[in-house]
Protein backbone atom coordinates (compact mmCIF):
# COMPACT_ATOMS: atom_id res chain seq x y z
CA UNK A 1 0.00 0.00 0.00
CA UNK A 2 1.43 3.35 -1.01
CA UNK A 3 1.81 6.10 1.54
CA UNK A 4 -0.85 8.82 1.48
CA UNK A 5 0.39 12.11 0.05
CA UNK A 6 0.73 13.74 3.47
CA UNK A 7 2.64 10.92 5.19
CA UNK A 8 6.40 10.73 5.03
CA UNK A 9 8.35 7.52 4.93
CA UNK A 10 10.52 6.11 7.67
CA UNK A 11 13.93 4.86 6.60
CA UNK A 12 13.73 1.61 8.49
CA UNK A 13 13.94 -0.85 5.62
CA UNK A 14 15.96 -0.63 2.44
CA UNK A 15 18.11 -2.75 0.21
CA UNK A 16 20.43 -2.81 -2.78
CA UNK A 17 19.61 -4.52 -6.07
CA UNK A 18 22.51 -5.38 -8.37
CA UNK A 19 22.35 -7.92 -11.21
CA UNK A 20 18.89 -9.05 -10.13
CA UNK A 21 20.08 -9.87 -6.60
CA UNK A 22 18.60 -7.95 -3.67
CA UNK A 23 20.67 -7.46 -0.52
CA UNK A 24 18.25 -6.43 2.26
CA UNK A 25 20.56 -6.73 5.26
CA UNK A 26 21.95 -3.23 4.74
CA UNK A 27 21.75 -1.16 7.93
CA UNK A 28 22.82 2.26 6.61
CA UNK A 29 23.08 4.10 3.30
CA UNK A 30 24.84 7.47 3.12
CA UNK A 31 25.86 9.77 0.30
CA UNK A 32 22.92 9.39 -2.09
CA UNK A 33 22.72 12.72 -3.85
CA UNK A 34 22.15 14.32 -7.20
CA UNK A 35 24.47 17.25 -7.76
CA UNK A 36 25.61 19.45 -10.61
CA UNK A 37 28.15 22.17 -11.22
CA UNK A 38 27.14 25.81 -11.06
CA UNK A 39 28.37 28.13 -13.79
CA UNK A 40 28.70 31.82 -12.97
CA UNK A 41 28.07 34.16 -15.85
CA UNK A 42 29.33 37.67 -15.11
CA UNK A 43 28.06 40.36 -17.43
CA UNK A 44 26.96 43.95 -17.81
CA UNK A 45 23.32 44.56 -18.65
CA UNK A 46 22.16 47.02 -21.32
CA UNK A 47 21.82 49.71 -18.65
CA UNK A 48 25.43 49.14 -17.53
CA UNK A 49 24.51 47.30 -14.33
CA UNK A 50 26.91 44.47 -13.42
CA UNK A 51 25.17 41.15 -12.65
CA UNK A 52 26.15 37.58 -11.90
CA UNK A 53 23.84 34.88 -13.24
CA UNK A 54 24.06 31.32 -12.01
CA UNK A 55 23.46 28.64 -14.63
CA UNK A 56 23.19 24.86 -14.31
CA UNK A 57 26.31 22.97 -15.36
CA UNK A 58 27.26 19.35 -15.81
CA UNK A 59 25.97 16.66 -13.51
CA UNK A 60 28.52 15.40 -10.97
CA UNK A 61 29.33 11.80 -10.23
CA UNK A 62 28.88 10.62 -6.66
CA UNK A 63 29.64 8.01 -4.03
CA UNK A 64 27.34 6.06 -1.77
CA UNK A 65 28.39 4.11 1.33
CA UNK A 66 26.50 0.93 2.18
CA UNK A 67 26.88 -0.52 5.68
CA UNK A 68 25.73 -3.95 6.79
CA UNK A 69 26.45 -6.43 9.52
CA UNK A 70 29.26 -8.85 8.71
CA UNK A 71 27.86 -12.19 7.50
CA UNK A 72 29.07 -15.19 5.51
CA UNK A 73 27.72 -13.53 2.34
CA UNK A 74 30.72 -12.59 0.21
CA UNK A 75 28.98 -10.63 -2.55
CA UNK A 76 30.73 -7.37 -1.57
CA UNK A 77 34.15 -9.08 -1.69
CA UNK A 78 33.47 -10.67 -5.09
CA UNK A 79 32.35 -7.37 -6.57
CA UNK A 80 35.34 -5.35 -5.35
CA UNK A 81 37.76 -8.07 -6.46
CA UNK A 82 36.78 -7.48 -10.10
CA UNK A 83 37.46 -3.74 -9.88
CA UNK A 84 40.75 -4.24 -8.04
CA UNK A 85 42.07 -6.42 -10.84
CA UNK A 86 40.88 -4.10 -13.61
CA UNK A 87 37.96 -6.24 -14.81
CA UNK A 88 35.78 -3.16 -15.19
CA UNK A 89 33.49 -4.79 -17.77
CA UNK A 90 32.20 -7.08 -15.02
CA UNK A 91 32.70 -4.66 -12.08
CA UNK A 92 30.79 -1.72 -13.55
CA UNK A 93 27.07 -2.29 -13.00
CA UNK A 94 23.77 -0.51 -12.60
CA UNK A 95 22.26 -0.79 -9.14
CA UNK A 96 19.19 0.40 -7.30
CA UNK A 97 18.87 1.45 -3.66
CA UNK A 98 15.26 0.62 -2.74
CA UNK A 99 13.35 2.08 0.22
CA UNK A 100 10.52 -0.12 1.50
CA UNK A 101 7.43 0.76 3.53
CA UNK A 102 6.26 -1.10 6.64
CA UNK A 103 4.54 -3.73 4.50
CA UNK A 104 7.62 -4.42 2.37
CA UNK A 105 6.45 -2.60 -0.76
CA UNK A 106 9.00 -0.42 -2.56
CA UNK A 107 8.14 3.27 -2.17
CA UNK A 108 11.25 4.87 -3.70
CA UNK A 109 14.02 3.62 -5.97
CA UNK A 110 17.35 5.38 -6.49
CA UNK A 111 19.14 4.02 -9.54
CA UNK A 112 22.92 4.40 -9.48
CA UNK A 113 24.26 4.14 -13.02
CA UNK A 114 27.62 2.65 -14.06
CA UNK A 115 28.65 2.08 -10.47
CA UNK A 116 31.58 0.08 -9.13
CA UNK A 117 33.03 -0.56 -5.68
CA UNK A 118 35.84 1.74 -4.61
CA UNK A 119 36.58 0.37 -1.15
CA UNK A 120 35.51 -2.19 1.42
CA UNK A 121 36.09 -1.42 5.09
CA UNK A 122 35.65 -3.93 7.90
CA UNK A 123 34.60 -2.54 11.29
CA UNK A 124 36.96 -2.53 14.27
CA UNK A 125 37.96 -5.96 15.54
CA UNK A 126 38.36 -5.72 19.29
CA UNK A 127 38.78 -8.59 21.73
CA UNK A 128 35.95 -8.84 24.24
CA UNK A 129 33.77 -6.37 22.35
CA UNK A 130 30.08 -7.24 22.03
CA UNK A 131 29.10 -4.78 19.30
CA UNK A 132 27.98 -5.87 15.84
CA UNK A 133 30.79 -6.27 13.33
CA UNK A 134 30.11 -4.30 10.14
CA UNK A 135 31.42 -3.92 6.63
CA UNK A 136 31.18 -0.69 4.64
CA UNK A 137 31.23 -0.75 0.87
CA UNK A 138 31.90 2.55 -0.89
CA UNK A 139 30.44 2.56 -4.38
CA UNK A 140 31.19 5.28 -6.91
CA UNK A 141 28.61 6.06 -9.58
CA UNK A 142 28.42 8.24 -12.68
CA UNK A 143 24.74 9.21 -12.45
CA UNK A 144 21.82 8.86 -10.09
CA UNK A 145 18.20 8.67 -11.23
CA UNK A 146 15.09 8.59 -9.08
CA UNK A 147 12.60 6.03 -10.37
Amino acid sequence: MALPDLDTSVGHSFGLEVDGITIKQISEVTGLKMEQDVIELKQNMADGKYVIKKLPGRAKAGEVVLTRGLTADNSFEKWIKDSRFGKMASARKNGVVVVYDYEGAAIKRYKIVRCWPKSLEIGTLKAGDTSVLTEKLTVTYEEMEVE
